[in-house]
């Protein structure tokens, strides 16, 4: 697909194979064309080239009746009722008013929302609507899911939440493309990703042989004292530092054991651990090397 707005080119000739009943990361900082490309999927935008299919078949509006879209921002009514406004939405996709009850009641429950059905929606927490808009998206049985950003302005308890919907979607066959900034959570729901970066494709692969191309080189430490001078250490190229620990992603060649004995001679040190780069890390690599460092909202 190729999509150009007044001379400046959003996306460039970009290819993306989803396989049915995956979860598909589609990455990229602010800017990078993922928005755009959800919106040519979903015939918002028409691509100026390329062409598009979803389950087998050229793109068509019974082909896209059978996704389930939901936008960072939100397309919701916020003066209506959020059951009227629910229902509204299935009976647009299709769905006969009973059995749009029927699943309403089950989403509303499962989602701690049942006693906020009556309610206006800008009565609702962002959270709370974070999760009518998740329901909108979900209540027609879509076969595909395209969610962008999902776990946005969820508190702890709600995403874990949202995380096991997602999940047990997987598991019933559903198709599911997230677009996130949230490296640890497509990390570990996603089977496969693209990174996108001015609307040229970086990579792409599943997530296991992505972090394989780029090696163990990275180490994990845990420690206690002052570890501020590990990344001038020999071998060490950037550390990133969460607070409890430190992953230390290090240079070709350098040897993880000399880092050790530096690091164990000036700290105390809990956990040492040599493994793959994170996400995180590969996401800030990429992007960085091309001259655009990402924001923290971008590697939240």
């Amino acid at each position: 697909m190729r999509k150009a707005f007044a001379g400046h080119v959003a996306v460039h000739d970009l290819s993306l194979a989803i396989p049915r009943g995956s979860v598909f990361g589609l990455l990229g900082p602010n800017g990078a064309g993922k928005t755009t490309t959800l919106r040519m999927v979903m015939d918002v935008l028409r691509p100026d080239e390329g062409r598009i299919e979803i389950l087998d078949r050229a793109a068509d509006r019974a082909g896209r009746d059978r996704i389930g879209y939901m936008p960072e921002e939100r397309g919701l009514y916020p003066r209506m009722i959020v059951e009227d406004q629910l229902m509204f939405f299935a009976e647009i996709k299709g769905v006969g008013r009973r059995e749009a009850a029927r699943r309403l009641d089950g989403w509303l429950e499962r989602l701690a929302l049942r006693d906020w059905r009556r309610h206006r929606l800008l009565e609702l927490s962002k959270g709370m609507q974070q999760k009518v808009q998740f329901i909108a998206t979900v209540l027609h049985d879509p076969d595909v899911l395209i969610l962008d950003e999902p776990l946005s302005g969820l508190d702890p308890v709600a995403a874990d939440l949202m995380r096991g919907v997602l999940v047990d979607l997987r598991r019933q066959g559903k198709t599911l493309v997230l677009s996130s900034h949230q490296m640890e959570t497509v990390e570990r729901l996603c089977d496969a990703i693209a990174l996108i970066h001015r609307g040229h494709k970086v990579l792409d692969g599943s997530v296991a042989d992505v972090k394989r191309r780029y090696g163990a080189n990275t180490l994990v430490l845990s420690y206690e004292g002052d570890g501020a001078f590990l990344s001038a250490l020999p071998g060490v190229e950037r550390v990133a530092d969460f607070g409890r620990y430190v992953e230390v992603r290090m240079a070709d060649g350098a040897d993880p054991q000399a880092i050790l004995r530096e690091a164990a001679g000036r700290l105390r040190v809990s956990r040492f651990e040599v493994v793959e780069p994170s996400l995180h890390d590969i996401f800030v690599q990429e992007v960085t090397a091309r001259g655009e460092a990402p924001s923290a909202e971008e590697v939240a």
